[in-house]
């Protein structure tokens, strides 16, 4: 009855393999009953009642996933409870005793052969490393086979220089997406309180969006406002957003730093990019924008933005590149008051 009234708050995350609890947001720090410890909790109760449940290992990437310099979780309390977790999941699903065999083929030719027993468990050679001509170009197929019934763990990591054009979008527990809109100056009317109390209409400034795709075309002097949105799989700090600006684009800010966006980050302009310093990312989805101005007429490519973890350079993303042309406009046809 406990475990099922449990799992109606599980999320699980098939393309990460993780899953965790949906707790309630909770704004107050106490030294007990924080989110690890709940999920410590959990895991043990699993490891009891059902320790061949996927959830269970899930549970255990996200928590790994989820410590703080790789070493240690929230606190004291929540980083014993969490490893007092781990070794009652050890010992449940007998990972500790492996018996099994497993061989590596790349595009149907055996590269790799290892026994995993217990006596080699810390010690075997468990990597595999192709270079250069050893990987030829274009599609591979690897094959991992395995003989025994002790679980399985494996990753893969992928090194390249592409010529492809366009560049598309790659990551997996950091993703981020760029959408560029074209701002429109809409006039409109707001009431305001007069001198005397009155209400008199105001004036007041904003701009429809007009979402661009590839290859759309812009008058020289148009403002484009720039949206990343940014998808996390865990919890992270010190993450480094790095949007390459197009040639023919300027920033419309002048001066970096804080600006109050949504995530609290330190804006940097630079010559060819727009860097943003966020010390803190939440696990979820999440929004920062800024503006430019289209100037230098021409057709240019702006290449993918770049999102990566300033101490641990592995945790990366990057978006779609996108090109856009910029058409010059006859001076007495531009609006200077924007």
């Amino acid at each position: 009855m406990i475990l099922r009234n449990i799992s109606q708050y599980v999320v699980q995350d098939d393309e990460n393999q993780t899953a965790w609890l949906r707790l309630p947001d909770n704004t107050m720090w106490h030294w007990y009953g924080g989110e690890y410890e709940t999920h410590a909790y959990y895991l043990k109760l699993l490891s009891v009642v059902k320790p061949d449940n996927i959830v269970a290992s899930q549970l255990v990437k996200y928590l790994l996933n989820n410590r703080k310099h790789a070493t240690y979780w929230k606190s004291t309390r929540d980083t014993a409870l969490v490893v007092e977790a781990f070794a009652d999941y050890l010992k449940t699903s007998k990972e500790l005793t492996p018996d099994s065999n497993v061989q590596i083929w790349i595009d149907g030719q055996l590269h790799k052969d290892v026994a995993i027993q217990t006596d080699n468990l810390f010690s075997l050679e468990n990597t595999l490393v192709l270079t250069g001509n050893q990987l030829a170009s274009g599609q591979h197929t690897v094959e991992i086979r395995k003989q025994g019934k002790s679980p399985l763990y494996m990753s893969g990591h992928l090194t390249n220089f592409t010529l492809e054009d366009p560049i598309s979008a790659a990551g997996l527990e950091l993703k981020i997406q760029r959408h560029y809109y074209k701002l429109t100056r809409a006039t409109t009317l707001a009431p305001a309180a007069g001198d005397q109390g009155q209400v008199v209409p105001q004036h007041v400034r904003k701009y429809k969006r007009q979402k661009l795709a590839n290859l759309s075309a812009l008058n020289s002097g148009d403002m484009v406002e720039v949206e990343l949105v940014i998808d996390s799989k865990n919890d992270y700090e010190y993450i480094l957003l790095e949007d390459m600006k197009a040639a023919g684009f300027e920033p419309v800010d002048i001066r970096s730093g804080y600006n109050g966006n949504s995530l609290g980050a330190y804006l940097e302009l630079r010559d060819d990019r727009v860097s943003l310093f966020v010390a803190r990312l939440a696990r979820g989805k999440h929004s920062i924008a800024y503006r430019l101005r289209a100037e230098i007429p021409g057709k240019f490519s702006a290449l993918p933005t770049r999102v990566s973890a300033m101490y641990a350079p592995e945790l990366k993303a990057n978006a779609d590149e996108i090109k856009l042309r910029i058409e010059d406009l006859p001076m007495q046809s531009r609006d200077l008051s924007e």
